[in-house]
């Protein structure tokens, strides 16, 4: 049974940062794309940023891009998404997600992950 549990969020003032953790547990973490979305109040969940199997990929939403980075450990069996210089538009719960394609390709979509997190909430204020 694969779990992912998220930590990190909080409340921070605009332009401050936050380090946001997702602990992975249930098989092998090091196989697996893994990847960030989030939802804001009324809105749909969207995509924020994914990393292949080995790190060495990775790709993100325009919106995050040059301020969100996305890295694993894969000795930890953790995924980490460090945000810097945060916008109020950047509140939401974020979610951590993984598939089940074994070494498999990144994905941007959705609706290419099959497990997700509980989510931890961000707030950003102005």
């Amino acid at each position: 049974q694969v779990q992912l549990v998220e930590s990190g969020g909080g409340l921070v003032q605009a332009g401050g940062s936050l380090r946001l953790s997702c602990a992975a547990s249930g098989r092998t973490f090091s196989a697996y794309v893994m990847a960030w979305f989030r939802q804001a109040p009324g809105q749909e969940r969207e995509f924020v940023t994914t990393i292949s199997w080995s790190g060495g990929t990775t790709y993100y939403a325009d919106s995050v891009k040059g301020r969100f980075t996305i890295s694993r450990d894969n000795a930890k069996n953790t995924l980490y998404l460090q945000m810097n210089n945060l916008e109020p538009e950047d509140t939401a719960v974020y979610y951590c997600a993984t598939n089940s394609r074994r070494w498999g390709e990144p994905y941007k979509t959705e609706r290419a992950y099959d497990y997700w997190g509980q989510g931890t909430q961000v707030t950003v204020s102005s």
